[in-house]
Parts: structure tokens; C-alpha cells; sequence
């Protein structure tokens, strides 16, 4: 798989433009996109073919702490941020309909370009948050394998099979053994009445 090309929900904080004059933007910019590893983004153009929301979040030489939440509750993702000191927090992007699978990871990561900063992230905290759900939600969300967002057209992509249980794959090993010492017996069989064969000529 390309590199570019993950299995994921991102959210990126992006510096500045890679195309000076080229942008109507006012940096720094947040965006967030989700991927189900058919999409790449596109750092030409900032992410937008690809991104659900963004906004600006002006945090150069800054003299106090940052901060920034992320909130995924009942497939509604929600981003805010504090970045005044005032300790409020303002809202960023809201995207209904976000459908992200179980059993993945968190991390951070970055990237330079022509354009640079240097940004610390002092800490990551994550909580999980209790929602009730009905038995119909719960199925919904445990029978989703690739992220998506409803109402919005990714490439399709092949959802990864589900791992094979102890049972089926001592079923396929065993009836593995059982064709092939079938097949070693009847190659035992043709072989010696070839040979039976090959003696009467030679009589």
C-alpha cells in the first residue's frame, strides 16, 4: 500500500501553504479526512480534495499552552479548540455521519515542506466516553471494517476478511493432510502398476 494511503481518520495541522500566493486560506489551518486507503492527500493542494471541514487556528509565538479535542460520540465527530488562554473552547469542524471501526490506533506524526514550524506536543489524553446504544446501533457499529462517511463517495476499497477462527483453520489444515496423503497414495499405486506394466514387456 502506498504510504500516503492509510486505513484511518486524520486530523492535520497544517503550518502553511506549499504554494505561496496560491491560497485563499489564512494559516495555520486545522483540516480532518477520512480514509479507507484509497485516498491520498494531496499536499499541492493543502488536503482539500479530500478534507470534511476545516478552520484557522492561529497559533504562532504564542506565550501559553494550546490545547485541542477531539470527539467521536455515535458517529458524529466533533473538533474544538482553545487557543486564546481564555480557557473556552471554540468549535472547529462538526461532521455527522463519520463511521470509524474498532481496534485502531492513535498516533501523531509530521511532515516539513518548503515551509516550516516548530510545534511540541506536550501531551495526549484520551478518554473513553460511555453512550448508550441500542441493540440495532450496536450491530451497526460493530459490523463497520472500513471508515466512511455517509453521504460521502470513497473509492471502493475491499474490507479486510476476518481473521479464521481455531476451528476453521484446524478443519483446513487437517483436510490439507488428508489430500495429500490421498494424493502420495495414489501416486504410490500408479507408479508400482506402471512398473508391473513395464516388467511384463520386458517377459
Amino acid at each position: 500500500m502506498d504510504k500516503g494511503r492509510r486505513i484511518c481518520m486524520g486530523m492535520a495541522w497544517q503550518s502553511g501553504t506549499q504554494k505561496i500566493g496560491c491560497s485563499q486560506r489564512v494559516f495555520p489551518y486545522i483540516s480532518a479526512m477520512v480514509n479507507n486507503g484509497s485516498l491520498s492527500y494531496d499536499h499541492e493542494r493543502d488536503g482539500r480534495p479530500t478534507e470534511l471541514g476545516g478552520c484557522t487556528a492561529i497559533v504562532r509565538n504564542l506565550h501559553y499552552d494550546t490545547f485541542l479535542v477531539i470527539r467521536y460520540v455515535k458517529r458524529h465527530l466533533t473538533i474544538m479548540m482553545d487557543i486564546d488562554g481564555k480557557h473556552e473552547w471554540r468549535d472547529c469542524i462538526e461532521v455527522p455521519g463519520v463511521r470509524l471501526p474498532r481496534g485502531y490506533y492513535f498516533g501523531t506524526s509530521s511532515i516539513t515542506g518548503d515551509l516550516s514550524d516548530n510545534h511540541d506536543v506536550i501531551s495526549l489524553k484520551l478518554f473513553e466516553l460511555t453512550v448508550e446504544r441500542t441493540p440495532e446501533e450496536e450491530r451497526l457499529h460493530r459490523d463497520v471494517f472500513l471508515p466512511s462517511v455517509d453521504n460521502m463517495k470513497l473509492p471502493e476499497m475491499t474490507a479486510p476478511l476476518p481473521p479464521l477462527s481455531g476451528l476453521a483453520l484446524f478443519l483446513i489444515v487437517f483436510f490439507s493432510l488428508v489430500f495429500s496423503v490421498f494424493a502420495i497414495v495414489i501416486g504410490i499405486i500408479l507408479y508400482n502398476k506402471w512398473q508391473e506394466q513395464s516388467r511384463k514387456r520386458f517377459y
